[in-house]
């Protein structure tokens, strides 16, 4: 037995649709064996609000030890979860291949599906993740939507908190009545035929919240590959399951999957890369897909033909080198690596494609926003949201960039309301945070 591993992380496929995966008494003793392992080590302690209370929780029993520490109360464990993956990536000295076998997210996604399967999902949380039907329905009344949900609205914010749980502080993303995969259609952007990377093809996998509500994310992209030689579709068949993977409701995230895999094929049989505009779908689309559906071929497929959209631009830039043109940006750019990039093991390549533009400072920030999805902006967990990002703000903040960027957008508008509430009279905040490829369409001079 080794004390730690030092092979690199591996998975094993979820075993949802086995009726052992739900019994109460087979989860509650995995649920003491892992609790056991991660209370003896403790390497996890600053991560997220989850490990803190387990060791409160285990700390202040009668016997000091898990042994005292009563089941009902694992549930606020698991509340505290995220799913970001880190303590999976890059702090357990114990995942497999090491023979303690230890999955934390994926137990926490456990517990959730059995208490899912038991008592279902409670109504507001399943609707908030409807993000589909909420994107479409929003979509054709964006200017009355996007006043109801702004944060100075005392009269609908209120309301909203007390009926969906959500904080009244926390923002929302707004809405467009002209979705990505609608504006792509009446736009027309050839490849240039002149780049080194002309010949490329690629389907941009439009991610619900690019189709619904950040538009300019998608044409950003498609402008820069365009102009980079690569020939672009959009395509958004369905949502990629994540905020039902956050909920426990597997058998959902794996209806999206089929859908969405067999929606791709076509495209990828013809020689096209696939794109995923957010990290959270490009880790769902290239990994948790695969461990939900390890026998279905259309995954697998898709799976080795995604790309995280920061790390396609970044291959074409090694292997072809990019189209000319880019212009320093002033003032510098504060770029926050995202949890659900960072989990997809590719290396920072949210850094490496803003360090293209030259002459430009370029500051990282390797550290979890705190957001966590809708996680973030329910009223139970708005203000330990803040808490936990606000080494981030602080840190983005004393940068003093006018430009702060993330992968993940929820996180970076999450990470300049965090910056906010500093009360820094001398820190330099912008209004909204930017994707590192909208700073290079503006590099290009493309917006």
């Amino acid at each position: 037995m080794r004390e730690g591993s030092l092979d690199a992380p591996t998975r094993h496929p979820i075993e949802w649709q086995s009726e052992d995966f739900y019994d109460e008494a087979k989860l509650d003793a995995e649920m003491h064996r892992i609790f056991d392992i991660c209370h003896g080590c403790r390497r996890c302690f600053n991560l997220c609000d989850s490990f803190p209370r387990l060791f409160d929780l285990i700390d202040n029993s009668p016997t000091g030890e898990l042994d005292s520490v009563d089941s009902k109360d694992f549930k606020q464990v698991v509340d505290a979860c995220t799913l970001c993956d880190m303590c999976f990536m890059t702090k357990c000295p114990y995942v497999p291949p090491h023979e303690f076998n230890l999955d934390f997210p994926h137990l926490m996604l456990r517990y959730r599906a059995a208490n899912a399967r038991k008592t279902g999902v409670p109504f507001y949380d399943k609707q908030l993740a409807q993000t589909d039907r909420n994107g479409k329905l929003a979509g054709t009344v964006a200017p009355i939507a996007n006043w109801a949900t702004d944060v100075g609205n005392g009269l609908t914010r209120p309301i909203l908190e007390k009926v969906a749980g959500v904080h009244r502080e926390a923002r929302l993303p707004d809405f467009h009545n002209k979705t990505f995969a609608l504006q792509s259609k009446n736009v027309a952007l050839p490849a240039n035929r002149e780049a080194p990377g002309f010949g490329r093809k690629a389907v941009l996998y439009a991610t619900c919240f690019v189709n619904y509500n950040n538009p300019g994310i998608g044409m950003a992209a498609r402008r820069v590959l365009a102009l980079n030689g690569v020939e672009t579709e959009v395509v958004y068949p369905a949502c990629c399951g994540m905020p039902q993977l956050e909920q426990g409701e597997i058998a959902k995230v794996a209806e999206n999957a089929k859908k969405v895999s067999q929606a791709l094929k076509p495209w990828i049989d013809k020689g096209y890369d696939v794109i995923a505009l957010v990290p959270s779908c490009s880790l769902m689309l290239k990994f948790e897909w695969p461990l939900i559906l390890p026998g279905d071929e259309d995954v697998k497929l898709l799976s080795k033909a995604t790309f995280d959209v920061s790390e396609y631009i970044v291959d074409i830039a090694k292997k072809n080198g990019l189209a000319p043109g880019l212009k320093p940006l002033e003032g510098g750019v504060t770029v926050h690596l995202a949890c659900h990039a960072r989990a997809q093991n590719m290396g920072p390549k949210a850094a490496e494609l803003l360090r293209l533009i030259p002459d430009t400072k370029i500051s990282v920030i390797e550290r979890c926003s705190g957001h966590g999805g809708s996680w973030g902006v329910k009223k139970e967990w708005f203000e330990v949201a803040l808490k936990i990002g606000k080494p981030v703000a602080r840190q983005a903040a004393k940068n003093g960039h006018p430009h702060v960027v993330s992968e993940c957008p929820l996180a970076g508008e999450h990470i300049v309301q965090g910056m906010e509430k500093l009360n820094d009279s001398d820190a330099q905040v912008p209004a909204h945070s930017r994707h590192p490829v909208e700073l290079l369409a503006r590099a290009y001079g493309l917006e």
